[in-house]
Parts: C-alpha cells; sequence; structure tokens
C-alpha cells in the first residue's frame, strides 16, 4: 500500500494531467491484434513487428517507438507477452510472464476473442469476464507493483460489421473461416432475429468495455489508467483490415490503433 501511495503522489497529486516517468522497459499483453496477425509477408501468421504496441514498424509507430523517440534506456524493452488466440481467461498467464520482465509499463487490449465467438451463445458471460480480469490484474500486481497499465478498449465488432458486410470478398472469408459467427453470421440478412442478435452482441461489446473501466479506475487506481473508449469509438474503414481474413487489422489499421491509443494514453494526453 506504501508504493501505491506513492505513485498516486507522484503522477496523481498536484497536477492530475502530469504524465509519469517513461518507463525503461514495456510489455504488452493480449490477442492476435496485439500480435499484429495477418500484417507480415506471411500470411495467417504473427508478426509482431507491425504491433501497435510493441512493434518496431515505423510504419505503425507504435507506442515502444514513440517511447523510444522519448526515451533511448528502452531500446530493446519491448516484450510482446500477448497470444492469438487468447481470451480474458488467459490473461492471468500473460500477465504472470510480465512479472518476470521488471517493466514499468503494460498495455492491455483482449477481449475481442470473448465477444467474437461460434455464436452468441459461446460468448463469455460478463460475471465470468470480470472475475478473470480482476484476478489478472491483481496478479500483475502482486508482482509488478510499480508497473504502469494501459487498459485499451475493444474495438467495435459492429463497426467491422457495418464497414464490410457489403464486401462479397469479406462475406467469404467470415463464412469458410467461421469468423466472429456471434456478429457476423447472415451479414447481409435484415430478419429480425439476426438484427436482434447483433444487437445483442454488440451490447455485450459495451458491457466488456464498462467493466473493464470500472475496475481499472476503481480497484486498480494508483496504476491502471483506461482509454475512455478511444479505440471502441475509432471507426475503421475498409483499408484498416487485412483483406486475407476481413477481421483482423491491417498495417494502416494497427497505425491507427496505435495513434488513437496513445493519444488517450499517459504521454499523449495533452
Amino acid at each position: 500500500m506504501v508504493a501505491a501511495a506513492i505513485i498516486v503522489t507522484s503522477i496523481g497529486a498536484g497536477n492530475a494531467n502530469a504524465a509519469p516517468p517513461l518507463p525503461g522497459a514495456m510489455a504488452a499483453v493480449g490477442d492476435s491484434i496485439t500480435r499484429a496477425y495477418n500484417t507480415g509477408p506471411s500470411s495467417f501468421a504473427d508478426y509482431p513487428a507491425n504491433s501497435w504496441s510493441t512493434g518496431t514498424s515505423t510504419t505503425v509507430n507504435s507506442h515502444y517507438t514513440r517511447l523510444l523517440a522519448k526515451n533511448a534506456l528502452i531500446t530493446g524493452k519491448n516484450y510482446n507477452d500477448a497470444v492469438s488466440g487468447a481470451r480474458m481467461v488467459d490473461l492471468n498467464g500473460q500477465m504472470t510472464t510480465v512479472n518476470g520482465q521488471s517493466v514499468g509499463y503494460v498495455t492491455v487490449l483482449v477481449g475481442g476473442n470473448d465477444v467474437c465467438t461460434s455464436s452468441e451463445s459461446t460468448m463469455t458471460s460478463v460475471a465470468t469476464f470480470v472475475g478473470q480480469f480482476r484476478a489478472a490484474m491483481t496478479t500483475l500486481r502482486n508482482g509488478s507493483p510499480n508497473a504502469l497499465v494501459y487498459v485499451v478498449s475493444i474495438p467495435d465488432v459492429y463497426n467491422l460489421w457495418s464497414v464490410l458486410k457489403g464486401n462479397g470478398s469479406a462475406r467469404f472469408a467470415w463464412s469458410i473461416f467461421g469468423i466472429c459467427q456471434s456478429m457476423l453470421k447472415n451479414p447481409l440478412s435484415t430478419a429480425q432475429v439476426d438484427v436482434d442478435r447483433r444487437a445483442r452482441v454488440s451490447q455485450r461489446n459495451v458491457d466488456f468495455n464498462s467493466q473493464l473501466k470500472a475496475i481499472c479506475e476503481q480497484e486498480y487506481t494508483a496504476t491502471c489508467r483506461y482509454d475512455q473508449n478511444a479505440v471502441f469509438n475509432t471507426k475503421f474503414a475498409a483499408s484498416d483490415v487485412s483483406t486475407r481474413d476481413y477481421f483482423h487489422p491491417s498495417v494502416a489499421g494497427q497505425a491507427k490503433l496505435a495513434a488513437a491509443s496513445w493519444a488517450a494514453g499517459y504521454w499523449g494526453a495533452p
């Protein structure tokens, strides 16, 4: 509790908008978005150099490259502990990995695979999601009590459907690969059953983000910042999505994600 109080004093007291000290090492946890899946030369593979968080691509201009421009001491200390396909249940294990890396900054973007499942009925419940997130955050706090955590909102999957539902190639990919059928099943249907299903899935997306915000801000106040839905509210265009699966961010999408999340973060805010 003493360490927590010190952090509150250093980053919260006096000037609530003051940026904290720059970290000497950082880590990213999450899923395939943070692994920059499907952005590299090989199809259907991770390419973490393009990651919005820890990547080294100058095109993407990740959090790591932005921090590196401010602090050379972080050179080479950009750990990407995310795992493609991960759900919230997997976050605790990733946080355990982070605890062995002596980092001062951790980005968290996970939950997309809890919304995007094979059907509406297989989505993670809000209660389960909350318990898993809280456990992972506690693991990090216990193992890395001074690390600043930045929780990024889950992107708006309804926006993805809206932007690409009219694209025949996208519809084919969603069907053949069984992508996010909770939302993307019957993408052109205007039947009430499908309209209602999309609305419920979208609400689960919103509910997850609301819980991420509440837990971060109310239970881990000293060391956690939420992006205030900056990423969820970012409208991704068709060019921001991979044409290999019409689901994951393209390089342009990774760059947009990096910019939106950085602007709402510890060192990007005015």
